[in-house]
């Protein structure tokens, strides 16, 4: 696999890319809102996991309860469900009453597993055989060898670093550009690819990095960047053969 764009390296994104929650968190949000009887559309589902992707990129909203509630992670998560809830289009008379039963209910039942594309076993190496510079660049606080351990993945890549490790968060753009100086690369050598388009797409073009969406689930589709849905479409695109605008032949 060789890059017609002199690609060098071949950074991702963690969660939500590498690493996926099963089932998903916002799924079994909002599956218990319509249990509680409430109209839950695929529309609605969409919006909110939109919002999700936009609040957890560094948005205004997210650094102001950050601020808010530093000293009180109870009330933080409880605001955050509030948020949701309208998010997915709950009539703001009922935000109030269902926010304590939604949160109850995630507390009390959600017990994700970690689950990794299985494409990814056979491409990370082929990557690595050809050449490629590959590296995690998180949104992530602290350093997280440990997950990678345990998912498998660390003997893949050449760098791993969480945003708090440099104080800057995806879509910043120092985050990148402290990983390209620690990869020894540039920008125009370097291609990332992550779930998130508010983060990473916005993050990485304001680093002077292509961005790729990885957009399994359908959530940006009127994505302005190229768009994969599995990891399976890489090598295509790095051989030249795919236009990679959400191509999943």
């Amino acid at each position: 696999m060789k890059s017609p764009d002199g690609i060098r390296a071949i950074f991702f994104d963690l969660d939500g890319t590498l690493r996926h929650s099963v089932p998903l968190g916002g799924d079994v949000f909002s599956d218990h809102v319509a249990e509680l009887g409430l109209p839950i559309t695929s529309e609605d589902r969409l919006r909110a996991a939109r919002w999700e992707h936009y609040y957890w990129a560094s948005s205004s909203e997210l650094l102001v309860d950050r601020r808010s509630f530093q000293d009180d992670d109870d009330a933080f998560w409880g605001n955050y469900v509030a948020r949701r809830l309208r998010a997915l289009g709950v009539p703001p008379k009922r935000v109030d009453e269902l926010t304590l039963l939604v949160r109850q209910h995630m507390q009390e039942t959600y017990q994700p597993e970690n689950w990794v594309p299985p494409e990814l076993h056979e491409l990370l190496p082929e990557l690595r055989q050809a050449g490629y510079t590959l590296a995690v660049v998180s949104n992530r606080t602290n350093p997280f060898d440990d997950v990678l351990d345990e998912l498998g993945l660390t003997a893949y890549f050449d760098l791993v670093m969480a945003a708090g490790e440099v104080d800057a968060w995806k879509p910043d753009p120092e985050i990148f550009e402290h990983a390209m100086q620690r990869a020894n690369v540039t920008a125009e050598q370097t291609l990332y690819i992550g779930d998130n388009y508010y983060a990473d797409v916005v993050g990485a073009r304001n680093a002077g990095v292509q961005p790729v969406l990885y957009d399994r689930r359908g959530i940006f589709p009127n994505a302005d960047c190229p768009v994969i849905t599995s990891f399976t479409q890489l090598p295509d695109f790095l051989d030249g053969r795919s236009t990679w605008r959400g191509n999943t032949e």
